[in-house]
């Protein structure tokens, strides 16, 4: 049975002459691994959703959208009596100042749900000695009768203009500042975003566009894509070469940043000569650090060359793995989703609660009451100022108690399932373009329809392999969080301990990014030839580490040049996006849309081009890894004779200056 050979090559001449040589890898015959991990993944989604249905069942996202008084009563909820009474206003704002704020996350004074601000000064007294005021006041009192609302405070003692009513808290002009740019970017935001769908548009054309030549000319397009980008990024250099000439003896254009200080208008920066000064040196080092890079490494180049010619091929071969990204988005938005959906219900399913707050001392202060029965228990006989006002959200129920594991639960299986989801299409991809490369006869020796293959053969003999990689980088991931949260919680605290936590943040840093590095070659390896996590992990390990030297040089040219094509990109499209939004082209100047930060809608063109490119790309950086592991494969394995041809392309064999002995062979 030729099957149980393989993969052995050196005995697949002896096999049936009715079988083709493409049958080497991936490896047909193959059963499930890592069985356990599985079964664990099965189990942990299934107590996912039972977290989910449970979170549902209990929360409340209006306690997210909308204000809440001090009854717990929802302002502007649609089918309530307070839906026309959507802002909410503070009895004493003053006393939101107090650490009990911090503590218990509620302002200890009355709150209540208004249909607009107050818009006059006043207080109680003035308002009712003049009746023309009082039905004004009324409108910010609880209700009841005058002796009532005078004998029980139900009233504010005054009324102070503000506009909105939660502006008044805003002491700090930085905050202040803050919201204005907020506004100011959501303006932009809301009379270009079309313009900006354009521009994302062109750059996924554009993209594509990039990747067919790229099938037809890899040769010719790398070149000029590396002649591009040297041109692009000189480009950069002159026009800001230019515009720091052009300043020269302007008013106020000396000014140097750190005089100019933070300010909101960015537009001010591009005003003086040292922003201009800063753009033209950072870009000269990118130019002088590409073409160093491109001088010393051209001999690697032209192997690189090669290897993205017959990613090319491949990619050209099994154009669905072009479109496969767009499933693994699809799966990467349903998981966001879930996760978001799940933390919001989770977060807003606790109860109501309800405390005593009394501005003078009472026995009774932060106990919990009912605010349905406060007035008839003997607390307002004792303490005739206190108030039983919502204070926050709680519990006393087993579900409450542990709603924070909970939590927990539900940030780390986001972690799992994310990264199950990027492992499935990193084997789905690896499996496709696998059985391209050992096609010994190519195209026809490929299977059809290889990504549904690849895809059905990850699912059902190594989820549990998946599953496992997946997991331990999710551990280190959370690992990380955990860090950065107890980070965040010493500030200003022990120098020490800041500084244990910076090198435990940098040393699971690295941790995390050399098992990302290692899971990706481990998933190739497991397509290939469906051996468990661990067993193809350690053969990938070891494979990279003989050839250390071509990992180093060969693999990491390869992604610096698929790196330039997506600067191309992004530059091109960033440029074009410049001139437009800036209204630097006379033919659309009236067509651009007016603008508060131009900036805006360039930085979101190029930050969406980019994510495209990328999308694009990593498909042919997958490809490029899986031909490379099995390249390192077919030196150490063959030798070119009859008995073990190599399976690599002729381009390859001529750079590498190596052959087989009959490149003419066939199988009868």
């Amino acid at each position: 049975n030729c099957l149980a050979l393989l993969p052995d090559y050196g005995q697949l001449s002896r096999c049936s002459n009715h079988l083709s040589l493409s049958l080497s890898a991936p490896v047909v015959a193959r059963g499930c691994t890592d069985v356990f991990c599985c079964i664990l993944f099965i189990l942990a989604i299934l107590g996912y959703f039972a977290v989910g249905i449970l979170a549902w069942s209990q929360g409340d996202p209006r306690k997210v959208i909308y204000p809440t008084d001090s009854r717990g009563q929802f302002c502007g909820q649609a089918g309530t009596p307070l839906e026309k009474k959507p802002l909410l206003f503070y009895f004493n704002i003053l006393k939101c100042a107090s650490p009990l704020t911090l503590l218990e996350f509620q302002c200890p004074t009355t709150q209540l749900c208004v249909e607009s601000c107050p818009t006059k000064h006043m207080t109680l007294l003035k308002a009712y000695l003049n009746k023309g005021e009082q039905e004004y006041y009324k409108q910010f009192c609880k209700e009841g009768s005058a002796p009532e609302i005078l004998r029980d405070g139900l009233c504010p003692s005054m009324l102070m203009s503000s506009k909105p009513c939660k502006s008044s808290q805003e002491k700090s002009n930085v905050v202040v500042e803050a919201r204005q740019v907020a506004m100011r970017i959501f303006e932009d935001y809301t009379v270009s975003w079309y313009w900006i769908l354009i521009g994302l548009v062109i750059a996924m054309v554009v993209s594509l566009i990039f990747i067919v030549l790229l099938r037809y000319l890899a040769g010719i397009m790398i070149w000029v894509m590396i002649v591009m980008v040297i041109l692009v990024i000189g480009y950069g250099i002159f026009h800001c070469a230019m515009e720091y000439r052009s300043l020269k003896g302007e008013p106020g254009s000396d000014v140097t940043i750190r005089d100019l200080g933070l300010q909101t208008d960015f537009s001010v920066y591009l005003q003086i000569r040292q922003t201009w000064l800063a753009f033209m040196i950072i870009l000269s080092i990118v130019e002088v650090v590409v073409i160093l890079l491109l001088i010393f490494l051209r001999k690697r180049v032209l192997i690189a060359i090669a290897l993205i010619k017959e990613a090319s091929r491949a990619v050209g071969h099994v154009m669905s793995s072009l479109f496969y990204p767009l499933l693994t988005f699809a799966l990467l938005a349903l998981v966001i989703a879930y996760w978001a959906i799940t933390a919001v219900f989770l977060s807003t399913s606790n109860e109501q609660v309800y405390k005593v707050f009394n501005t003078t001392e009472c026995n009774y202060s932060r106990d919990t009451c009912n605010p349905e029965t406060f007035n008839t228990t003997n607390i307002t006989a004792r303490c005739p100022d206190a108030e039983c006002l919502f204070a926050f959200y709680g519990g006393e129920t087993y579900y409450h108690k542990y709603l924070i594991l909970f939590q927990f639960y539900n940030v780390f299986l986001f972690f799992w399932c994310a990264n199950f989801v990027t492992a499935l299409g990193q084997v789905t991809l690896a499996g496709a373009f696998a059985s391209y490369y050992w096609a010994f006869k190519k195209p026809d020796d490929i299977p059809a329809n290889p990504i549904c293959s690849s895809l059905g053969r990850a699912l059902r003999y190594h989820t549990g392999s998946l599953a496992f990689g997946s997991l331990i980088l999710s551990l280190v991931q959370v690992i990380r969080v955990l860090l950065e949260y107890l980070d965040q919680k010493l500030k200003g605290e022990n120098r020490f301990a800041k500084f244990l936590l910076s090198c435990l943040k940098c040393c699971f840093w690295c941790l995390e990014k050399f098992i990302k590095f290692l899971n990706r070659n481990a998933y190739i390896m497991v397509a290939i030839y469906g051996k468990s996590f661990c067993t193809s992990a350690r053969d990938a390990f070891f494979l990279l580490m003989r050839n250390i030297i071509r990992v180093a040089v060969l693999d990491k040219v390869t992604d610096f040049l698929l790196f330039l094509g997506k600067l191309l990109i992004v530059g091109i499209v960033g440029i074009c996006s410049f001139f437009f939004f800036s209204g630097r082209i006379k033919a659309v100047e009236q067509t651009a849309p007016s603008l508060n930060y131009y900036w805006v809608p360039i930085l979101t063109v190029v930050v969406g081009s980019y994510l495209i490119a990328h999308g694009f790309f990593s498909v042919y950086a997958m490809c490029v890894d899986t031909l490379f592991l099995c390249f390192l494969e077919d030196l150490e394995r063959n030798d070119g004779t009859a008995e073990r041809p190599y399976f690599m392309s002729q381009n390859l064999l001529t750079i590498l200056k190596k052959s087989n002995e009959d490149q003419a062979k066939t199988v009868d």
